[in-house]
């Protein structure tokens, strides 16, 4: 007999009520009398537990007492109605077999109601747990959302490397990547660590961003989109800061930036409505346990058309508003969470599109406008989380480009192939980044990102 998921079992009781099924999963909880005995079996693929119903006639008490809250069994048996509330249908069980035990003294999710961060410290048990099964499952379905949107739309996934000699951003905080001896490190003449001896005989460091490879791909295949993990390693002990996650990053040639807001928009609606319509049962679980309007505001975010706003609107809006703010609004300002969460909310209770920032407060590589001042930059600004994704018009002029390097002092004696790109065929070009986590985080309703990865690796944190 194949065995059945339970998620296939509820997506169509009908198909399967009246046959015989068999079934594996993990034990959720057991309870009953000397007569019945009723055992919630979930097998990872549904938030909703299958009931087994085990007529104790048939079993010994001997048998049973191996079926403890997270032991893993398997059941064969008839697929009925149920009787009681809660349950659409039921398995009389017929036989099982035991796959493995689990101690009630010594499993840590014996019981329930266990704190978030206590659940942080098993991350290596809390997917069996029904938040983090439920958010796994979101996350999963909009990784698929994903890759679905951009093929859909004759964009080309491109892998860019984790190791790389460039810095993107251009902060510094990156992890090194090195084959070099650290309690013997070889030097220079002049006392410096002698690069030549390392594996790529210069320094590498993993990656904060695929943009700038993304850009070459760009501009030879004209729409590509790059998805993988980046790494931070910035000291930030913050519910919104991961030292590695996720990034979703499009490059396009021949987008300017309003063919980049809309973009952006169309494909974020396009996720959540994926969401929302194969998520429906995790995301209700949710919205019941942890943030009773998550529903509204997802489908509030996909029916809403995004306000198109300047930054320096955006701050007249702010010190006009008298509002008082934790940190203070003027023009030059990076704005913080509670300024873009004020415009999405309080104001124009629409998501927000941000555009044409100062200059100082934005990457090197932003097409400059012609005021000198500003850069075609965007940000995607939305309900509870603030910026959701950043992205800009790229600079295509070769020289300005190039003096916008040397005025920011950035090191690119090992960039020339990315200023290649503006001398050989260069092309408006424009791009953007969503972080996958921050997205997750929105439409799962959780409130610390460290919750919505599998493992999260944060300062002081890699322990599985």
């Amino acid at each position: 007999m194949q065995h059945v998921k339970i998620a296939r079992i509820f997506a169509d009781p009908q198909k399967h009520i009246g046959k015989n099924v068999e079934v594996k999963g993990w034990v959720r909880t057991r309870r009953g009398n000397k007569q019945v005995q009723f055992v919630a079996l979930n097998d990872g693929s549904s938030i909703n537990n299958l009931q087994i119903v085990f007529d104790m006639s048939k079993f010994t008490d001997d048998e049973m007492k191996q079926i403890t809250t997270g032991a893993s069994i398997r059941v064969t048996g008839s697929l009925v109605e149920s009787m009681g509330k809660g349950q659409v249908c039921e398995v009389q069980a017929a036989e099982f077999e035991v796959y493995g035990t689990a101690d009630p003294l010594t499993y840590p999710l014996q019981k329930k109601g266990h704190t978030l961060e206590f659940l942080r410290e098993k991350a290596h048990l809390r997917p069996r747990t029904n938040t983090f099964g439920a958010v796994l499952r979101v996350r999963s379905a909009l990784a698929f959302a994903i890759h679905k949107f951009f093929n859909e739309k004759g964009f080309f996934y491109l892998h860019t490397p984790l190791i790389t000699a460039s810095d993107c951003e251009g902060a510094g905080a990156m992890f090194q990547v090195t084959t070099l001896p650290l309690n013997n490190l070889p030097k220079t003449e002049d006392g410096q660590v002698d690069y030549s001896q390392d594996f790529f005989g210069k320094p590498t460091a993993l990656t904060v961003s695929g943009q700038l490879e993304g850009e070459l791909g760009a501009t030879a295949l004209g729409e590509i989109y790059t998805f993988g993990p980046t790494f931070r390693a910035e000291n930030s002990n913050t519910p919104r800061h991961l030292s590695e996650f996720w990034m979703i990053e499009p490059e396009m040639a021949f987008y300017d930036i309003n063919d980049n807001m809309a973009l952006a928009e169309e494909f974020i609606k396009y996720c959540i409505s994926y969401a929302l319509d194969h998520c429906k049962d995790d995301i209700a679980f949710l919205a019941k346990m942890y943030d009773e309007d998550l529903e509204n505001r997802l489908r509030f975010v996909v029916n809403s058309d995004f306000v198109r706003l300047t930054y320096t609107e955006g701050v007249k809006i702010l010190e006009e508003s008298g509002h008082k703010f934790e940190f203070p609004v003027y023009w030059g300002a990076d704005l913080q969470s509670e300024h873009e969460r004020f415009l999405v909310e309080e104001h124009f209770k629409k998501p927000v599109i941000l555009t044409d920032y100062p200059k100082e407060i934005k990457a090197f590589y932003m097409k400059q406008n012609e005021d000198g001042k500003t850069v075609r930059a965007m940000d995607v600004l939305f309900p509870k989380i603030g910026e959701i994704i950043g992205g800009s018009e790229r600079e295509a002029d070769f020289d300005k480009l190039n003096k916008r390097i040397e005025e920011l002092n950035i090191p690119m004696k090992d960039m020339w192939w990315y200023l290649d790109t503006r001398r050989f065929g260069s092309v408006p070009h424009s791009g953007f980044g969503l972080g996958f986590e921050r997205l997750v985080l929105f439409v799962t309703g959780m409130t610390n990102i460290r919750d919505v990865i599998p493992f999260p690796r944060t300062p002081k944190n890699a322990e599985f």
